[in-house]
């Protein structure tokens, strides 16, 4: 017989299970199924629905829910019943006792305020829900997501982090705890390769013993879907930093984003996913003084001296160490990464050396003192992202580096691009070269006075005279 102490324990049990869980058990075992029985109707995994019966899991997708209720062959009652307590379970979300937060920035950010205000804004409306933050490595994409992540968090949001594999370690540290660890887990979902269809029975069936249906009809796997489940409906913030390339599997990604409609997802890489729904964010350089002027308070010469204070605390610029600093950031492109490895040789020379060497080869000083171990240097980075361009559009980048303009537009790459006896490419096709040197960050664009005028960055510039002068040398 039963003590006391058992009986009260189970009556605890009973009163802490979700009535979500309570119904979905209930109404299995009054028609006589096991929890297998129930998932191979349902085509819903075995352990979703453990969890849902014991309280794991309250948040299931209204396409979950729809699929359980047709197999337990509810009426119409009962499956309001059941729709109900599982609507409730959605919209308390994950309940967190504190948001989860993001990792804490090193280094306080400088010159980016307007971009992080847009960011701040399109996310936290929820007017954008997939924005891809793209541009050069070094460009500063983690620190500026770090900012518009503290923004909104600030303001209440929940915010999830991931770094991947080699992402800048612009932080303290990434968090820790079970919400990180399932969303490590479901971003390794999401960049899994789909599986190979099983046929049987004249049918096909994919993965669903591993995880639930998303709301798009799709096959979420098991740890997107629990993920789904501990968001539910309420406002979050998904932070996917040094994404790799290629794009995740886009049902998983749909499915996601469908079951969860508070989430919004921030994504840091060199190149953007293409993928519907994607709102694409070009990150530049930052800003340099115009030519002839010299502005110790520009963003791209603040952030260099702060460098070169870092490295040499006793710094106090002159008026020549100002010219100096500006010349060194005009020659840059005002490239984050780039001024921080630039400021790092101040170790060992001063701001006069470091110009003569910058006018000699800007892109020999970008590795070395100024890279991180167990990094790969500015340079070897540069050169992957050149050689990621297609054919027709690095052909258009080593015209234009050739070039002695500094400027062009788009109707002077049709000019550029003519071949004797052949026709150059229509605008259509030359609108596509130019975007994709964009998007690949070597190129910059400034849209003053009503015209759009673009420029190839002199760091790239140098990189690509680089093998023009070997070949000539060596010929």
């Amino acid at each position: 017989m039963n003590s006391t102490a058992d009986v009260a324990a189970a009556l605890t049990s009973v009163r802490d299970t979700p009535r979500l869980g309570m119904l979905i058990r209930t109404h299995r075992l009054r028609i006589g199924l096991t929890q297998r029985e129930l998932a191979d109707l349902s085509t819903i995994s075995v352990r979703a629905i453990r969890d849902l019966e014991q309280g794991k899991a309250r948040r299931p997708r209204p396409d979950t829910v729809r699929l359980m209720a047709d197999a337990l062959r509810l009426g119409a009652r009962a499956r309001a019943a059941l729709e109900a307590a599982a609507q409730q379970g959605r919209a308390t979300g994950a309940g967190w006792e504190q948001p989860p937060a993001p990792p804490t920035a090193l280094h306080p950010m400088m010159g980016r305020d307007a971009e992080a205000s847009v960011l701040e804004r399109e996310l936290a409306s929820g007017a954008e829900r997939l924005v891809h933050l793209v541009g050069l490595t070094g460009v500063g994409k983690t620190r500026l997501a770090l900012a518009v992540a503290e923004r909104l968090h600030g303001a209440g949001l929940p915010v999830l982090w991931y770094a991947f594999p080699g992402a800048a370690a612009d932080h303290l540290g990434c968090p820790q705890g079970e919400p990180a660890a399932l969303v490590a887990a479901a971003v390794a979902e999401l960049h899994a390769p789909a599986p190979a269809p099983e046929h049987a029975g004249g049918g096909t069936r994919t993965d669903g013993d591993r995880g639930g249906h998303g709301a798009d009809g799709g096959v979420l796997s098991g740890a997107v879907d629990s993920l789904a489940e501990l968001l539910g409906d309420q406002a979050a913030l998904l932070v996917l930093d040094g994404a790799p390339a290629g794009p995740p599997r886009f049902d998983r990604l749909t499915g996601l984003l469908r079951a969860c409609p508070g989430l919004r997802l921030l994504v840091t890489s060199d190149q953007p996913w293409e993928v519907p729904g994607e709102r694409i964010f070009l990150l530049a350089p930052l800003e340099v003084p115009a030519a002839g002027a010299v502005d110790p308070a520009a963003p791209a010469v603040r952030v260099f001296l702060d460098h070169v204070r870092r490295v040499r605390p006793e710094f106090a610029p002159t008026q020549a160490d100002a010219e100096r600093a500006t010349r060194v950031c005009r020659g840059l492109d005002g490239h984050p990464g780039a001024l921080a490895a630039a400021a790092s040789w101040l170790v060992v020379c001063d701001l006069t050396a470091l110009c003569r060497s910058l006018d000699e080869d800007p892109v020999a000083l970008l590795d070395h003192l100024g890279g991180r171990a167990g990094t790969a240097g500015f340079r070897e980075a540069l050169g992957h992202r050149l050689a990621r361009l297609s054919p027709a559009a690095r052909a258009l980048l080593e015209a234009l580096c050739a070039g002695a303009g500094d400027e062009f537009d788009l109707a002077g790459i049709t000019a550029l691009t003519e071949v004797p006896g052949r026709p150059g490419p229509g605008l259509a096709e030359a609108g596509r070269m130019l975007r994709e040197l964009l998007i690949s960050g070597v190129v910059r664009a400034a849209h003053e006075g009503g015209t759009s005028r673009f420029r190839v960055l002199g760091l790239v510039r140098a990189a690509c005279r680089a093998p023009r002068a070997a070949a000539a040398t060596a010929a």
